[in-house]
């Protein structure tokens, strides 16, 4: 069976080439998986496009695409899940924020447990997490608990970075949000389908607006639209 990792980039310079170097140190072959790596770039106009050009052609990813101008981290993942050729889809942020050490833990309620879909989260974890940024911590946890009073599941991190996906959710789903709206529409639209979610812990080494990272107030805002949008009018 085979995984295919979307790594979205974005101005992803100083940590794309570390990123792929730690998904290559990680090895399936006891669950009896292979990888694919598939790098959407999202207009990047720093050195990202050179590098993952280069990490292509010596044979670190698998498949890659760059997008002319930047439209959202969605988009990037949208653009990926047409070149995947997996069984299962995992999404892998490009900034280091997130270990592949976690992969085996994220796949095996999907192996062994039937599960259809997997988050790993920040919040139910006893893993090594970075202590930072108490507002953006506060936030993801309502908008959480938002999205789970209108899809009755009982997440307890639906925003987080790390999901993992059987391919056949994908079938017959129209995916609109571009930007970082697609965590609440993926998840409406799945609950709605009534597919089966797992959660597990994971660890979480998160960074600071001046280290590059790039959500913000307007796609918390903007959650909220997608969550009552894609739940109730979709």
């Amino acid at each position: 069976m085979l995984l295919s990792i979307i790594v979205p980039c974005y101005n992803e310079e100083k940590t794309i080439l570390q990123c792929i170097e730690n998904i290559n140190q990680i090895s399936l072959e006891d669950i009896n998986l292979k990888k694919e790596i598939i790098v959407i770039d999202d207009g990047s106009f720093d050195n990202s496009v050179n590098i993952i050009k280069e990490l292509h052609r010596i044979g670190k990813i698998s498949k890659f695409f760059i997008k002319t101008y930047n439209q959202g981290k969605g988009s990037a993942i949208k653009e990926g899940l047409k070149l995947c050729s997996g069984d299962f889809v995992l999404i892998q942020d490009s900034d280091l924020e997130y270990s592949p050490k976690d992969y085996q833990k994220l796949l095996i309620p999907i192996l062994f447990l039937n599960a259809d879909v997997v988050y790993g989260s920040r919040f139910l974890t006893t893993e090594a997490k970075r202590v930072l940024l108490f507002w953006h911590s506060l936030a993801n946890k309502i908008l959480t608990f938002f999205s789970n009073m209108f899809t009755n599941l009982n997440l307890t991190d639906m925003e987080t970075g790390y999901k993992v996906f059987k391919i056949k959710c994908f079938k017959n789903l129209t995916l609109v949000e571009n930007s970082f709206g697609f965590e609440a529409e993926i998840t409406a639209k799945l609950a709605k389908k009534k597919y089966t979610f797992y959660e597990v812990g994971i660890s979480y080494s998160g960074r600071d607006y001046s280290q590059g990272k790039k959500i913000g107030l307007k796609d918390a805002f903007r959650a909220v639209y997608c969550i009552i949008r894609y739940s109730i009018f979709s």
